[in-house]
């Protein structure tokens, strides 16, 4: 039996910013992850993604940002449990929670959070004929190294930040990147669509717009893909990789199944300090929902904020709220 003040299901950079917060406040983290790494879908889909919207970043690499996170909370000691999916959630006598995992590793904790991204989640694929037998050669979903790419021809698919991120990054590494959406406008940040814009008006990259992948092609490996234009055209491109950037499909899985109140596979919180509406169980980051919810990391390290300081009162109910930070001789102190 493992015991802490806090159990948080999920490692993402949210998950680790929370252990963070909770650290200063003098509470222990134990986290839950079915991924056997910490990072959620930064380490699992994409390290090397580079990120614009952290603060003091103008740009940070998405692994980096996690061990950045990981640093951070070294000196609060939190412990983890790592590929391991939460099967089971039950309330003790007392208010706390016994949970369960999959490998049945038992934690006993005075308050859950559930910082679990988009949950148990795998890529949106396009629906094209033979997609599965070029899967893993030539089709892939995520970018874990673009040195894959190194000299390649590559064709992008989608139309938000990532396919946009992408697109930018790899337009520097690979011989020629094509990037295709299906409407005429993107739906990811109008900065990293005016970049693309511009790369293709300077002729350093091919950008195809309202069309639609419509096959693959290839002999054991991908060679080509077919795209049908919004006049019917076929238009055939040859390439050695296809990167369909759709999205992911999220399902909650057993997280569905605690009395929460779920809206679209999200979990609806109160925005005052992100409670589930089960006493002593929160929800921060992309798994929660509320109005005006923007799906950001660093919105969930604002809910992470707010919510820890609403959990004090579980994990020490006879004491006010109060810390002070100091720093004496160059080393900091609580």
């Amino acid at each position: 039996m493992i015991h802490t003040d806090i159990c948080i299901i999920g490692a993402g950079p949210v998950g680790l910013f929370a252990v963070f917060e909770a650290g200063l406040l003098k509470m222990r983290c134990h986290l839950i992850d079915a991924l056997p790494q910490v990072g959620g879908q930064l380490s699992e889909i994409y390290p090397q993604k580079p990120i614009y919207d952290i603060p003091g970043y103008p740009e940070v690499k998405a692994q980096e940002l996690v061990d950045n996170l990981m640093e951070q909370i070294k000196p609060f000691k939190p412990t983890f449990t790592l590929g391991e999916r939460v099967d089971h959630l039950d309330k003790q006598e007392d208010g706390s929670y016994l949970v369960t995992t999959s490998d049945k590793t038992h934690v006993h904790a005075k308050v859950i959070i559930i910082a679990g991204g988009l949950g148990c989640f795998e890529p949106r694929k396009p629906v094209l004929e033979n997609l599965e037998a070029f899967e893993g050669k030539g089709i892939t979903y995520m970018v874990k190294n673009p040195e894959t790419f190194r000299g390649k021809k590559v064709v992008l698919a989608g139309g938000g930040d990532s396919a946009l991120d992408w697109t930018l990054y790899l337009s520097k590494v690979a011989e020629r990147v094509t990037l295709v959406h299906r409407n005429e406008t993107f739906r990811g940040a109008p900065d990293s669509a005016a970049k693309v814009f511009d790369l293709a008006n300077k002729g350093k990259i091919d950008l195809i717009l309202s069309a639609n992948l419509k096959s693959v092609n290839g002999n054991g490996s991908l060679d080509s893909v077919t795209l049908e234009g919004k006049d019917k055209e076929e238009i055939k491109i040859e390439t050695d990789y296809l990167i369909p950037l759709f999205g992911l499909s999220p399902k909650l899985g057993p997280i569905a199944d605690w009395g929460l109140s779920i809206d679209k596979n999200a979990i609806e919180v109160d925005t005052r300090d992100y409670s589930t509406g089960v006493e002593r169980i929160y929800a921060i980051g992309d798994i929660n929902t509320y109005p005006g919810k923007l799906k950001l990391i660093l919105c969930g390290f604002h809910e992470a904020a707010i919510m820890m300081h609403s959990a004090f009162k579980f994990v020490y109910p006879d004491q006010k709220l109060s810390f002070k930070y100091t720093t004496v001789n160059g080393v900091n102190s609580f």
